[in-house]
């Protein structure tokens, strides 16, 4: 009785560590194995299950023993290493969610579908990879290029599929616990850092951020095999790894002019106290108290600052649950139950120092703390400084402080995330040489964040401080619990717990986000050829497959009183939904001919409708594949994908707004405006030419009468006026385009390489611009995409009352379709193994990427621009032109013992102010000539696995084994998501790591 097998991903064959995907050979032992064995290695790049076809789009597979021979805890670990993925940090760096979210191409999060077993993870804003357990993912398969066709919205960058170990049978348990072995040495860091006195890591070797990941698995089945139930419960943790651990993070190194002197970034949140008057004659200096503790105040200066980000790790604390199941029922060839369950909860936090922030910190920033100037905790001197004239009176006068709390423990930022997956279907087969699969999938995602400050109202109690009877008290009294705060003594033991929750009380809030995703899929797919419908050349008849979707996304976020109290928003209960169907068919032409031993046409076809959006929209694709002789394969796809707007753009787009704009602004069609003094003092305006032409204001709607008349200049109290929303968001339209060959030489047996070129090509991209933007296009160009942004009130003006929801009188803003983004280059892979007779196997697998563009075009006005090989400016982090990984596998003949060698290879990045490239913000004399330029890195790692027996193997790894630090920078902070002096994603900034694991079957 055959088992319908599972759409996957992409045709494969895998028998090394990291593959590429390429043909299989037409073997008949694997047509049978591709129709229905369990464990099949057969996978689609379609809906089309057909055994034995050849992938006509490149794919890089990492293998069950890759990752194991990692060790890795996390999936990012995993995917950081692949070429086609643009590395990220998300589960470590201090101020992430805690989620990981995967990015292909660089071209965003949102732009790469990530599926589990060939459905959808979640959300889209909702995504959380690391709900997978390591342990039991079977492969990872990467697709590049447009997938929209096949698989709907986001599949843009292209995809990538985690296939699960949903068949096992038995009770194995599996554990990896790993650390960091590091040793510190002084560097250019160290010699900053030090002239402010900031604290340094001892030099010597660091053993640190433990990180432990443990599994259960257990599977039986029963009835002949027809019925089967598996299990898994999967438990992490990972120790907290600040940023102090390390040499390169001994403080934030920054530079202010181009290649000048080195410093640190510094804070006032110092233990000694920072204080700055508000009144009286020494307004606006700043002090800090006096470390040596008599009360008086002395200028505030980097000597006496404190370090801002040592609060900050490289990795977070955090603890990690995962669980879930497969099941499946066949109850006979026409029907088959299968189903799965996939539930996390995960906890991590980062500490920050206990401390009393700015003023600046709560409502509009404008309110100051106050203070009595009777307060018993001041000297004489100080009270001079902070109250002048009101010095030892009860007046309570305004003060800007800010202390950090020595004495006290650190808070912490945490992000408690939770979700649940599940499927269920029936699947089966009908008729002759049709089936079925008609199933479903439910994601909900909870992220609750908790944050908190001291309050703002309970600073100012404990600041007002009366002595009665010789005791300090709050002259509020005590019943609420108030103690008194001296913020005029440098490290203050009295500042302690007891004080800091007091001032914490009812300062911590609560953001809680429920991301939903209810996606039911049906597909019937049939081979043709029992019709007789195929080609007279083809062995195979014409496959088709019909599909029907429906997916929903909803969105719901609240947030408790204290949550928005300080940090303010709105709660929301957003939903979006689509209708989709699509056909696909697989046509070979031509199989087993001179000069075609494979000649094949591939296409697909889907069409969908958004409840967002009024239209329709398509995608479609069109592949072949050529072999002229089994040894070489041709291949070469076009895509038109599409990424529908999320729920929180489509509602960002649509919801309408009003505000009023900086008074700084004016009418681009209105006068410019200066003043100069009349007799009487007044200001009286000098009125001067417009910015704009009279061409241009014309494109904005303004009477040729009006250009240039002082009644359209903004107010000067309110200023003009802003509408923000009001936009239908499209989907973004990608053209993807791949073209490769694959060699396997047949007088080479185990060889096997592929080149691919790959194109994708954003176009309507969704996005953020304000007025500014659109005000700005029109100004230089004239263009309608622009100008049209001008919607002038019958008098021209653009200025309205925001609270009448008016219909005219602004310019318009918000989340809507604007321009191009771009990455093209080339992927590479190959596989070699051999036998070595009794001394066993040697095997290579190398995956290489080179980017030949990535960029863009922001807006009609602005350059194209390409930022492959350099960071900072438009390109951020980006991506180095070339990356690969290289390794080789050694196997015993009994494979008792294995040993793998990995090299990854991370090429070199160069500052956009040395590209000569105007579009990257090059210009003459902004060429530096220090820290330009980041070179190319190697990192090598080991990796040892014994075979015990059937029941029980051990394996040891060191990653990055020779200990390489990252390259530094200064003023990495500019650079995205850069951490700690480096690109700290795409380089090893902990340094060598060794783990540890074992299995055993039972």
């Amino acid at each position: 009785m055959r088992k319908i097998t599972r759409i996957l991903l992409a045709t494969t064959c895998i028998t090394g560590l990291a593959t590429p995907a390429l043909a299989q050979d037409n073997a008949p032992a694997d047509a049978e194995a591709g129709a229905g064995s369990s464990g099949s290695i057969v996978v689609t790049g379609s809906r089309i299950n057909r055994p034995n076809s050849t992938a006509a789009a490149p794919i890089t597979s990492v293998t069950n023993d890759a990752i194991r021979a990692q060790a890795a805890v996390n999936i990012e670990e995993v995917l950081n290493r692949i070429p086609q993925i643009s590395p990220d940090s998300q589960q470590n760096y201090s101020d992430s969610d805690g989620r990981q979210r995967i990015k292909l191409r660089n071209l965003g999060f949102e732009r790469t579908l990530v599926l589990v077993d060939g459905k959808r993870v979640g959300t889209m804003n909702g995504i959380d990879a690391n709900m997978i357990p390591t342990s039991l993912i079977k492969r990872v398969d990467v697709l590049t290029g447009g997938a929209s066709a096949v698989y709907g919205s986001d599949a843009v960058a292209g995809v990538v599929n985690f296939i699960m170990d949903d068949d096992f049978e038995g009770i194995q348990l599996n554990g990896n616990y790993n650390f960091y072995l590091h040793k510190n040495k002084r560097t250019l860091i160290s010699d900053v850092a030090s002239q402010y006195g900031f604290d340094q890591p001892a030099r010597g070797t660091a053993i640190d951020g433990g990180r432990s990941d443990i599994s259960l698995t257990f599977g039986k089945k029963l009835f002949d095999g027809r019925f089967h139930i598996s299990g898994y419960v999967n438990y992490r943790e990972a120790a907290l790894v600040p940023f102090s651990a390390r040499e390169t993070a001994g403080c934030q190194l920054t530079e202010t002019v181009k290649d000048g002197p080195l410093t640190c970034t510094t804070s006032t949140y110092t233990p000694n106290g920072y204080i700055s008057p508000r009144f009286g004659a020494a307004n606006g200096n700043q002090y800090v108290n006096n470390p040596d503790g008599s009360r008086s105040l002395v200028p505030y200066g980097d000597a006496l600052a404190a370090n801002p980000y040592d609060g900050y790790s490289f990795q977070r604390e955090d603890k990690r649950w995962n669980a879930g199941g497969f099941t499946s029922f066949e109850l006979s060839d026409a029907a088959e139950l299968y189903g799965s369950a996939m539930w996390f909860r995960d906890r991590s936090a980062n500490p920050y120092p206990a401390r009393v922030l700015s003023s600046t910190s709560y409502g509009d920033g404008n309110t100051p703390y106050t203070v009595n100037c009777n307060n018993p905790l001041m000297s004489a001197s100080q009270a001079q400084a902070i109250c002048g004239s009101e010095a030892g009176t009860n007046a309570l006068v305004p003060i800007e402080l800010r202390y950090r709390f020595n004495n006290a423990n650190q808070i912490e930022d945490v992000y408690l995330n939770k979700g649940l997956r599940a499927t269920a279907g029936v699947r089966g087969q009908f008729a002759q040489g049709w089936s079925y699969d008609v199933g479903g999938v439910y994601a909900r995602n909870r992220m609750d964040m908790t944050w908190g400050r001291p309050d703002f109202g309970r600073v100012n109690n404990a600041l007002n401080v009366v002595s009665v009877n010789g005791q300090l008290q709050c002259a509020s009294g005590t019943a609420d619990g108030c103690l008194p705060f001296d913020a005029f003594s440098a490290n203050s033991t009295t500042n302690n717990q007891a004080l800091f929750d007091y001032l914490t009380t009812g300062g911590f809030g609560t953001s809680t986000t429920i991301n939903t995703l209810y996606d039911a899929v049906a597909t019937v797919q049939g081979d043709l050829g029992t019709y007789g419908i195929q080609s007279p050349w083809a062995e195979q008849g014409v496959a088709i497959a019909l599909g029907a979707e429906f997916r929903q996304d909803k969105l719901k976020s609240y947030a408790d009183d204290v949550w928005r109290k300080y940090m303010g928003g709105s709660n929301s209960d957003l939903s979006q939904h689509v209708w989709e169907g699509n056909v696909e068919v697989q046509v070979p032409i031509v199989e087993h001919k001179p000069f075609a031993d494979l000649l094949q046409f591939n296409g697909a076809y889907r069409l969908s409708k958004y409840s967002s959006n009024p239209d329709t929209f398509s995608t479609w694709k069109a592949e072949a594949i050529w072999s002229p002789i089994s040894d070489i394969t041709f291949r070469g796809s076009i895509n038109k994908a599409q990424r529908a707007p999320t729920v929180v753009e489509a509602y960002q787009g649509s919801n309408i707004s009003y505000d009023r704009i900086n008074v700084a602004y004016n009418d681009i069609c209105a006068p410019t405006v200066t003043y100069t003094t009349g007799a009487n003092g007044q200001q009286v305006p000098v009125y001067g030419a417009p910015t704009a032409s009279r061409e241009v204001c014309a494109a904005t709607g303004l009477a040729d009468s009006l250009y240039g008349s002082p009644t359209l200049v903004c107010p000067t109290d309110v200023g003009c006026t802003v509408r923000r929303g009001g936009y239908t968001v499209n989907p973004e339209t990608a053209y993807t385009k791949t073209f490769g060959v694959v060699l396997k030489p047949s007088f080479l047996p185990g060889l096997v390489i592929s080149a691919d070129r790959f194109m994708i090509d954003l176009n309507d991209s969704i996005g953020y611009n304000d007025y500014d933007y659109f005000s700005n296009g029109c100004l230089q160009t004239g263009s309608e995409f622009f100008c049209s942004a001008f919607v002038r009130n019958a008098d021209g003006t653009l200025s309205s009352n925001p609270s009448t929801n008016p219909t005219s009188g602004f310019i318009r803003g918000g989340t809507t379709n604007y321009y191009k983004s771009k990455s093209h280059g080339w992927d590479f892979q190959g596989q070699y193994s051999t036998g070595l007779g009794k001394y066993g196997t040697l095997a290579l697998d190398f995956a290489g990427s080179l980017t030949t563009l990535a960029g863009g075009q922001d807006s009609p006005i602005l350059a194209k621009y390409n930022c492959a090989g350099y960071y900072g400016g438009p390109c951020g982090q980006l991506i180095p032109k070339w990356t690969h990984s290289l390794r080789a596998t050694y196997t015993t003949e009994d494979r008792f013992f294995n040993a793998s060698l990995n090299w990854r290879y991370v090429g070199s990045l160069t500052n956009v102010s040395n590209s000569g490239d105007p579009a990257l913000g090059w210009k003459p004399g902004s060429e530096r000539e220090t820290f330009y330029r980041l070179g190319a890195q190697n990192y090598f790692d080991l990796a040892l696995t014994f075979r015990v027996d059937a029941a029980y193997s051990f394996r040891i790894s060191a990653n990055n084994i020779l200990d390489r630090r990252p390259p530094l920078l200064p003023n990495s902070y500019g650079y995205g998501l850069s951490r700690s002096n480096t690109l700290s994603a795409r380089y090893d900034s902990l340094g060598r790591q060794i783990a540890v694991g074992a299995t055993v079957n039972f």
